[in-house]
């Protein structure tokens, strides 16, 4: 009886709200052009029972050094994938909705309120969405906030929290390269709790000598999970290459632009720290210095990188409801209404049933994004290769017609170390050598988004012919056999390269 009235509590029919909200974004499923090549990836992995050291997918790169960095997560998803695209969509939505209980779980946790927990985990969603594709890095961001649940449960008197996350960085250290943040929230944990202090808004919380052992133990023991891979220790280094070798792709990939101020997200991210700051100086709230450290932390990262607004996200929701905890009531239990409660649970799980979406309505999206009818196109006709592509259509290609090796798709840290990220800028941004570039590959063909500029440069080009077009996509063939020019391009650029 007792498990029953926590399960249909009013903490947990707030929960369902939240996993109905989630369900609201997840339906539309949005989908990163990332998740086709980790699917095959993943189902390569399944078929084969080996993991890749050099480049399967593409003819730029091809035999360049490459780890399948995200193995597990890639294996996940591409054995939901044999189930097909509501599987995929189902796993995104269940995926997106361990998150957001998570981050409620945990904001009301430090904030001691339900209820405040509940308001911040919503005000915060808008900011969170964006960043819920289905990619192996949404089990970074689950792991990231249960290793900061781990932490406040010790904090809280409760010893055998930190037991669980030695195993979890096992998972985690083949899931993504977010693990590495993880070892940064422990490291930070036992650091600030070295001194006791108080000073203005900021506290500092002494360990006992046992806390202080147990949190060192769990540090060294999560740290002996990281040689727990199929490449051993060569999967260690990948966060800190991604972190400070790719400048191109840092440059020119979206996800590590900076934060758009310009656009609503980076408008909502700025009003939120402008509210924060407000309530700051008006009620003088008390934060230990780690949750300081990490709110600054995420927010100067996310400034930087848009990609880490969920590291904001999480940092952030505790502070939020701590201060709304000042406007909510506690919960109290014995004033609880749990026929209420599972009537609005029920009702919560029957609109998700009945409004989840069916496998028409997400062909169509797919559809809508990805080169669905050209690559039906390039199966049915004899298309000469290779095949230049962009950037956003590679991984799909990969999935889709895995027997055409690409020119590039959303591996970019493979891209700029084998050179070919920046001979793809070239073309796809009609500079200069835009044409040579297709010449050095031997370019037959060319699969291409309608409006981009080469796009419009191909077709007007003589000795270019569009033999396929749709809402979404072109496929352009050359007229001719290289000239000697061409063989002349490809012969500079392999020389460049060695």
């Amino acid at each position: 009886m007792e498990l029953l009235h926590w399960v249909f509590s009013f903490p947990a029919m707030l929960g369902a709200f939240l996993v109905g909200l989630v369900f609201s974004g997840g339906r539309a499923f949005f989908v990163d052009p990332d998740l086709w090549w980790h699917i095959r990836n993943g189902q390569n992995i399944l078929a084969t029972h080996r993991w890749p050291t050099t480049d399967p997918y593409s003819f730029t790169v091809a035999g360049t050094s490459w780890l399948a960095y995200e193995w597990l997560g890639d294996v996940l998803l591409g054995f939901m994938a044999k189930s097909g695209l509501q599987a995929l969509d189902g796993l995104l939505i269940t995926l997106a909705s361990l998150v957001i209980l998570a981050l409620y779980y945990y904001s009301t946790l430090c904030s001691e309120n339900s209820k405040a927990g509940f308001v911040s985990s919503v005000l915060l969603c808008p900011l969170a969405f964006g960043s819920f594709t289905l990619r192996p890095q949404m089990f970074g961001f689950l792991f990231l906030i249960l290793t900061l649940i781990a932490l406040e449960l010790f904090r809280r008197g409760r010893q055998r929290a930190l037991w669980f996350l030695p195993p979890l960085f096992v998972v985690w250290v083949n899931v993504h390269g977010s693990w590495v943040i993880g070892l940064g929230l422990v490291a930070v944990s036992l650091a600030t709790g070295l001194f006791e202090f108080h000073i203005g808004s900021v506290e500092a919380q002494h360990w006992t000598k046992e806390q202080r052992i147990q949190l060192e133990l769990m540090l060294l023991a999560s740290l002996a999970m990281i040689p727990v891979t199929p490449y051993g220790t060569r999967i260690a280094a990948y966060p800190f290459m991604v972190a400070s070798s790719l400048p191109i792709n840092v440059a020119n990939i979206l996800e590590w632009k900076p934060m758009p101020f310009e656009l609503f997200g980076g408008k909502l991210f700025l009003g939120t720290l402008v509210f924060f700051f407000a309530f700051q100086i008006m009620y003088h709230f008390t934060f230990r210095v780690s949750q300081w450290i990490l709110f600054l932390g995420g927010t100067i990262t996310a400034c930087m990188h848009r990609r880490f607004v969920l590291l904001f996200v999480a940092f952030f929701a505790p502070l939020l409801a701590t201060m709304l905890a000042r406007w909510f009531p506690r919960y109290i239990p014995s004033k609880d209404k749990f026929a209420l409660n599972v009537i609005l649970m029920v009702g919560v799980a029957a609109a998700m049933f009945w409004y989840f979406p069916s496998r028409p309505a997400l062909d169509r999206i797919v559809e809508k994004e990805f080169p669905v009818r050209a690559v039906n196109y390039l199966r049915n006709h004899a298309v000469a290769g290779p095949i230049y592509n962009t950037y956003a259509s590679g991984g799909y290609l990969i999935w889709a017609l895995p027997e055409q090796k690409v020119f590039i798709d959303g591996r970019g840290d493979l891209y700029e170390i084998g050179g070919a990220f920046a001979e793809y800028l070239e073309a796809a941004d009609l500079k200069p050598r835009a044409f040579f570039v297709l010449r050095a590959h031997g370019i037959r063909t060319c699969l291409l988004q309608r409006n981009e500029p080469l796009a419009t440069a191909l077709g007007e080009h003589p000795d270019w012919q569009q033999v396929y077009g749709d809402e979404v996509n072109v496929i352009f063939v050359r007229r001719e056999e290289p000239l000697a020019f061409d063989l002349a391009a490809r012969k500079q650029t392999a020389a460049r390269k060695e």
